[in-house]
């Protein structure tokens, strides 16, 4: 078996985007990080040289007010560690994972999450969690495990009802199938 399905990579390095452009946006603007500063950093091509701090400070940006929870007009440290505690524990959207996780260096992570996002999302509440991604992981493992266990049973069966190993019914099928020709 391969590598399993685990996001932890992904929500890691979400935090780190926003951690790294936290940083470099506080060392920068000695006020603190206001709307001001984030739309002049955004215009700044010395900042947005790197893709990952642009695509994290136009999140700030857009999201502004819900991450400046205590609404003083400046987004700090603790604030940016709530917003990583609640994507954390609640989940991605998404929105949030198209936006953040392919500049964290997840593509691939982030089209598997993404192309299977419904099934991963057991709660249904529009968000997928580190916790949800893992156990998808384990569902999907255990399922590759039950189609190469059967696959087996059918290839030690083929010995006595014949040849055609790519029947993809039961075992009880299999027999019946052979029993009417």
């Amino acid at each position: 078996m391969g590598k399993r399905l685990d996001g932890t990579s992904m929500f890691t390095g979400i935090n780190s985007g926003f951690t790294n452009s936290f940083a470099q946006l506080s060392n920068q603007y000695g006020d603190g990080l206001t709307l001001e500063n984030l739309t002049n950093a955004l215009s700044n091509t010395e900042f947005t040289k790197n893709a990952a701090n642009t695509t994290f400070a136009s999140y700030m940006t857009n999201n502004f007010n819900s991450i400046d929870s205590d609404k003083d007009g400046v987004i700090s440290a603790s604030e940016i560690q709530d917003l990583m505690s609640r994507m954390a524990t609640q989940g991605l959207t998404r929105e949030q994972i198209m936006a953040l996780a392919g500049s964290s260096g997840m593509t691939s992570l982030q089209e598997t999450v993404l192309s299977h996002f419904d099934d991963i999302d057991k709660n249904h509440d529009g968000k997928v969690s580190n916790q949800e991604i893992q156990s998808y992981g384990v569902e999907s493992d255990l399922e590759k495990q039950k189609i190469a266990d059967r696959n087996r049973m059918v290839n030690s069966m083929s010995m006595f009802y014949g040849n055609d190993t790519k029947y993809e019914g039961s075992l009880l099928d299999y027999r019946y199938l052979d029993d009417e020709s």
